[in-house]
């Protein structure tokens, strides 16, 4: 089954609000064995909806389209499908009583316009809305179906989830596919593809299907069976075999998250940690404390962002300081292994670095961070080298650091 996204919206193609409906649609339609073939924005505007739906609606097996339903003069979507569909509105009784039961319950008035989100199309099946007041309209000819959804995401994704998604099961006998994702850091997507190009060609001979999905400091891989979760235990055998190949790289599946990840380490093994932050400024400590219940591991962090405050907070020793400079090894080092005295943690971790746009040498250019780490009585440092925007360096940099941690306590 072929589907096509069709968004309405000015909002969406001045990039005033980012179009999260089509994300979510691909990955929840594409667990139900449903291919979406296209996805596209359109202003609204009645000759571009119409324009739209002339060359979507004839060639594939159904058209889902988002927003438009509001109570407003400019939420033209359903007038629009019905001169496309050559039908009417009439006041449907059902979703005006629940309109009603909307607004009573909230003891607000309820105006004409919102009395008119109860006309909808006389020729279309009715999706109730349990989340607001705009319901959903699916529309059939020819043997294909045009689905109308409001924009709003939370709405959207409850009439998908219980009414959509069982109709279009239903009617076009989906079979649904399998996903599973590895999540890895610190490798790129061509060198990964490089180091696993055996482990690849076995995956697409099996007659599964491989996806690289990369996102700065990040690559997933997806591995999908056309065939439905019976295939779910000998994938799982091939991502076992990736992660004994790359320990450092893989850190986990699904949704999980660094932070996450290394939480549980932490806990499991009764560790605290703390970190020591220049260039990052509180952002490594940020993601750590970013999970639920870091109380337990976490114990606090020293914003050292000065030569300073590196010297007199954490430490380092003003030879180093004035030897090496505040982004070296040495300094890294001391960082790590006093913020460990100073917080009275297990783990710390330290980040110093260039993160630019000015500031670079040729010695040491924009992007160079030296991430130091002390674990159970050593202290040791890294080197990575980034590229010159500041915003990417400094993500960059959490991811890594973080991914060293986790693959240091997973060695323990």
């Amino acid at each position: 089954m072929n589907i096509e996204i069709l968004a309405i919206g000015d909002e969406l193609l001045i990039g005033q609000t980012i179009n999260t409906n089509a994300s979510w649609l691909g990955q929840e339609l594409s667990k139900i064995g449903a291919r979406v073939t296209r996805s596209i924005v359109v202003a609204d505007d009645k000759h571009r909806i119409l324009e739209a739906l002339d060359h979507c609606y004839p060639e594939t097996n159904c058209v889902i389209i988002t927003g438009g339903l509001g109570p407003t003069k400019d939420d033209i979507t359903k007038h629009t499908l019905c001169e496309f569909f050559e039908t009417k509105l009439e006041i449907h009784q059902p979703t005006l009583t629940k309109i009603e039961a909307y607004f009573a319950s909230r003891n607000r008035p309820m105006l004409e316009s919102n009395i008119q989100q109860a006309a909808l199309p006389v020729d279309c099946e009715i999706l109730p809305n349990k989340y607001g007041t705009a319901a959903g309209m699916m529309f059939e000819k020819n043997g294909r179906y045009c689905v109308s959804l409001p924009g709003v995401p939370y709405e959207m994704k409850g009439i998908v989830t219980e009414e959509l998604i069982p109709r279009l099961m239903q009617r076009f006998q989906l079979k649904a596919m399998y996903h599973y994702t590895a999540l890895t850091q610190g490798i790129g997507e061509s060198f990964l593809a490089e180091q696993i190009s055996d482990w690849e060609d076995r995956i697409r001979e099996r007659g599964f299907g491989l996806a690289y999905l990369p996102s700065p400091g990040l690559v997933k891989l997806r591995i999908t069976s056309y065939e439905g979760k019976e295939d779910q235990t000998e994938i799982m055998e091939f991502f076992r075999e990736l992660s004994n190949r790359l320990p450092e790289a893989v850190f986990g599946y699904e949704h999980d998250s660094l932070p996450e990840v290394i939480g549980k380490l932490l806990n499991n093994k009764r560790k605290t940690i703390g970190t020591v932050e220049s260039c990052t400024s509180g952002l490594l400590a940020q993601q750590i404390t970013s999970v639920s219940g870091a109380s337990d591991y976490f114990m606090g962090s020293l914003l050292t962002y000065s030569n300073d405050l590196k010297h007199r907070i954490c430490g380092v020793s003003v030879d180093s300081l004035l030897s090496e400079g505040a982004v070296s090894e040495k300094v890294a080092l001391e960082m790590a292994e006093n913020g460990a005295k100073k917080l009275g943690v297990d783990v710390c971790i330290s980040t110093t670095g260039i993160a630019g746009p000015n500031g670079g040498t040729v010695d040491k250019p924009v992007g160079l961070v030296w991430v130091g780490l002390c674990i159970s009585g050593k202290t040791i440092a890294r080197k990575f080298q980034f590229g010159d925007n500041r915003e990417r360096n400094l993500q960059m940099t959490v991811l890594s650091a973080l991914n060293w941690l986790r693959y240091e306590l997973v060695k323990e």
